[in-house]
């Protein structure tokens, strides 16, 4: 089986791509346009292997893809490609209704020209699977989950983007047939995370005696899942998820954001003993929350774990030490991408951003 993984290059993309080439005996193509959060070294454990392919295309390019899907005939499309910062959508929304929404129709487009072409059991069996977010859902109250069927209200418009690509790829399997299966994730963390989102920032601003700022009051909540824990599941999604059906994927862990940053904190005053910036929660710092912040998202994950008999194989506290301890280990990585893609400044004020106000993102 050969599948074209979009966005293999990205941070849960590559982990998708890891775990195909290590984990089962299948080909992958991953398709990457490489923007800045795209990093090949990601994909070096597994570079070498004759099963794997990169190829560097952008997902609004139709011709390139139609010239793609010839060459490669794949047996499915895992689609992960797409701008996801929320702050950077606040910014600059144009590159989020590209990618995400264009990017989505383009290579819906191609690859139903392509399925089309198709004919017997290839046909029968080519899957299309679009990766999605609980950001669709908008806003959560104290009480209650996101399940299936919860109705789209996206706040943002990072999550509006995602919201009308699933919208598309509903559309598309209802319209022409397409055989396409969805998945919404939580919040992801684990290693290799570009240095924006909040768990590695809030590591890396720790480490070099940098404040920790907080959006308002830190109280919104988040669930939380393990990137390799989303990659397990995905794969299995593709192997055996109903089509036209989509699955909630999450691992039941919320927290609010300042829980998170304090305990990245305390393991930190663990692991560091020497370190001048002990207590490193001394170095929080409350600011000006971000427009139209979410306030809680949880989703329900039981027709995953009931029909695909998926269940996280991290805790919270076993994935956040392992995630600390990549960022420890590998701080020359971390000191390249800040010195070259993004140095820690705050984004999502709506009209460009502060330089040197560093700010977690995600939350």
């Amino acid at each position: 089986m050969k599948v074209i993984v979009t966005g293999g290059a990205g941070f849960i993309g590559s982990a998708v791509v890891r775990y195909l080439i290590e984990e089962t005996d299948w080909e992958v193509v991953n398709l990457d346009k490489l923007t800045y959060a795209a990093d090949l070294t990601f994909l070096e454990p597994v570079s070498g292997d004759p099963r794997y392919q990169f190829e560097r295309v952008d997902i609004c390019d139709r011709a390139a893809l139609e010239e793609l899907f010839a060459r490669h005939r794949p047996d499915a499309v895992m689609h992960l490609a797409a701008e996801s910062h929320v702050d950077r959508s606040i910014d600059g929304p144009a590159d989020f209704i590209q990618s995400n929404i264009v990017g989505t129709y383009t290579l819906l487009e191609a690859a139903r020209r392509y399925w089309d072409g198709l004919a017997g059991a290839r046909k029968r069996a080519f899957r299309f699977h679009h990766v999605s977010t609980d950001e669709v859902y908008g806003s959560l109250g104290p009480v209650g989950r996101f399940v299936e069927e919860t109705p789209y209200r996206p706040n943002s418009p990072y999550s509006a983007s995602k919201a009308a690509a699933d919208h598309l790829v509903r559309a598309w399997h209802k319209t022409y047939g397409l055989p396409v299966v969805t998945s919404n994730c939580t919040n992801n963390y684990g290693p290799r995370q570009f240095p924006e989102k909040l768990i590695p920032l809030t590591i890396l601003n720790a480490v070099a005696g940098e404040r920790l700022p907080v959006y308002g009051k830190g109280e919104n909540v988040r669930d939380w899942l393990h990137v390799e824990d989303h990659a397990r599941a995905l794969v299995l999604i593709l192997r055996h998820g109903r089509i036209g059906e989509k699955y909630n994927v999450s691992a039941d862990c919320e927290r609010t954001n300042i829980a998170v940053v304090r305990r990245i904190c305390a393991i930190l005053d663990e692991l560091l003993p020497d370190s001048p910036h002990r207590p490193h929660e001394r170095l929080i710092a409350f600011v000006a929350d971000r427009p139209g912040h979410d306030e809680r998202y949880a989703m329900d994950s039981t027709k995953l774990r009931r029909e695909l008999g998926w269940a996280p194989r991290f805790d919270f506290e076993d994935g956040l030490r392992q995630t600390i301890r990549w960022y420890l280990d590998n701080k020359g990585w971390a000191d390249r991408i800040r010195a070259e893609r993004y140095g820690g400044e705050r984004l999502g004020l709506g009209g460009g951003h502060a330089a040197g106000t560093a700010v977690p993102a995600a939350q």
